[in-house]
């Protein structure tokens, strides 16, 4: 098998970075955009044969190494009883969004054989079908995200009605996210048990939250997860876009193996903020940098990799691929990583950049 993700997640000597990308299987493939044709979003998701069929298509089509399992981080909500639709160019909405504490009540516990059985079917029928060529990763929104659609009822740009709550009502909202959490891990667990071999948690609106609020009302539901999830005994990445800033706290709190880097913070400040704990790093090219021309994809990737360093970088973008992105730019990049080797020159710039020498164990 091609492992090298997980040797990197674990900090191994690898003689490249893996790369993978988020969103990977998605609408920027012509392929994709055949299987969505005839079905809609949701019934996608649902539907083990589809899902497993869209995750595969980026394994052959771009060559990264390693899968992701097809889904939407909104199947935990919907689990607990929620209401989602999905609508062509209006993005997921919960119509009765949750308001008060009678609301969040209401939620159901969620057995992931049971309500998410769906998701774990298409993750058996996944690994089989990779037949140990990559890993495969499983994934689930992080609660503070999962609450601020919950509430919020839909995606906005600043999640006022969610952040509303944490003001106005704290005692609901940390009820809330601790039912989460413990939806989040479990389900997680599950993955694992499925065929995920790596797993992470999307953390995707860290970014709506000043610090204070991150400390009390994100970071405490996102590490119970995390925990949780490391029961599993699989690398755990955990990516918080926006929150750059609080990448040493996320690493101590959630024991995660992996830290998201966006494209706001530097790999030179992404190292420098999770050395004590010794931690690889995934990111972190911007996505936007893919509408460039092919010649200049392939020097940000090289420069990227030089800025992170031989030991423990997983390639990806600072955020999901662009659904309008040329597909040849996509394995441009794909293609600039793979082609890469840790050469004496490089290594020696590692070096000098980050203030010691890489040990040739580093380098596989």
């Amino acid at each position: 098998m091609n492992d090298l993700l997980l040797r990197a997640l674990r900090r191994e000597p690898v003689s490249r970075p893996p790369v993978w990308m988020m969103r990977q299987a998605g609408r920027y493939l012509p392929q994709y955009r055949a299987v969505r044709a005839g079905s809609d979003f949701l019934t996608m998701c649902r539907t083990p044969e589809l899902a497993t069929e869209v995750t595969l298509q980026p394994i052959d089509l771009v060559g990264v190494d390693a899968a992701i399992i097809f889904s939407d981080i909104l199947v935990v909500p919907e689990a607990m009883g929620m209401h989602l639709t999905l609508d062509e160019g209006v993005g997921p909405q919960f119509p009765s969004p949750l308001r008060t504490a009678a609301d969040v009540a209401k939620l159901h516990p969620v057995d992931p054989q049971d309500q998410l059985g769906y998701m774990l079917a298409a993750l058996r029928m996944t690994r089989r079908a990779l037949n140990d060529r990559v890993p495969l990763i499983g994934f689930a929104g992080s609660p503070w995200t999962l609450a601020a659609y919950m509430v919020e009822g839909k995606g906005t740009k600043q999640f006022a009605v969610a952040k509303k709550m944490l003001f106005e009502a704290p005692d609901v909202a940390h009820a809330l996210l601790d039912k989460l959490a413990t939806a989040v891990g479990d389900f997680l667990v599950a993955q694992v048990e499925a065929g995920a071999q790596v797993v992470q948690l999307f953390e995707s609106w860290a970014g709506a939250l000043g610090p204070q609020e991150f400390r009390t009302f994100a970071l405490p539901y996102l590490a119970k997860a995390a925990q949780r999830a490391r029961e599993a005994s699989v690398p755990v990445i955990v990516f918080a876009p926006g929150a750059g800033w609080a990448m040493s706290e996320i690493a101590a709190a959630t024991h995660a193996d992996a830290i998201g880097v966006d494209w706001h913070t530097t790999p030179h400040e992404a190292r420098r903020l999770t050395d004590p704990f010794s931690v690889a790093l995934q990111g972190n090219l911007d996505p936007c940098a893919l509408y460039a021309p092919v010649s200049e994809i392939q020097r940000r990737t090289r420069d990227m990799i030089q800025a992170f360093g031989p030991v423990g970088h997983v390639a990806n973008l600072g955020h999901g691929i662009l659904p309008d992105m040329n597909p040849d730019h996509a394995r441009a990049f794909i293609d600039a990583v793979q082609s890469w080797e840790w050469t004496e020159e490089r290594l020696d710039a590692a070096r000098r950049a980050s203030g010691r020498a890489p040990q040739l164990a580093e380098i596989a």
